[in-house]
């Protein structure tokens, strides 16, 4: 996807600014297209649509930032783009399979 100028652009933005208010609109127009021509050219390139590709990126960065410090989970939800804690804990346990504190002590003691 980073090959393709359109998809390049959008996969850019989203990774400089995860937390950013996202939508297939605002995307397609940073990368120069039509919605539904953005849409289709984006899971061609990377095989998920926009808003799955842009979710599951911002649960790595949150997985990384719960593995990485001290933060609670609503500083992580909010540094990841998520409104509020509950949100992002439900978006968590559904891509990840558990609610992120839950998370964060499993990997923990399987760290020590």
């Amino acid at each position: 996807g980073l090959r393709d100028p359109f998809v390049g652009r959008a996969l850019a933005a989203l990774h400089r600014n995860p937390d950013r208010a996202w939508t297939i609109e605002s995307l397609a127009t940073d990368a120069g297209l039509s919605r539904s021509a953005f849409a289709e050219r984006f899971t061609l390139f990377t095989g998920s649509p926009p808003m799955h590709y842009l979710a599951n990126w911002r649960m790595q960065l949150a997985a990384n930032h719960l593995l990485g410090g001290t933060d609670s989970i609503a500083v992580i939800a909010n540094r990841v783009g998520y409104e509020s804690e509950a949100a992002f804990s439900r978006a968590f346990k559904k891509l990840v399979g558990a609610p992120p504190s839950q998370w964060r002590t499993r990997r923990t003691e399987q760290r020590a």
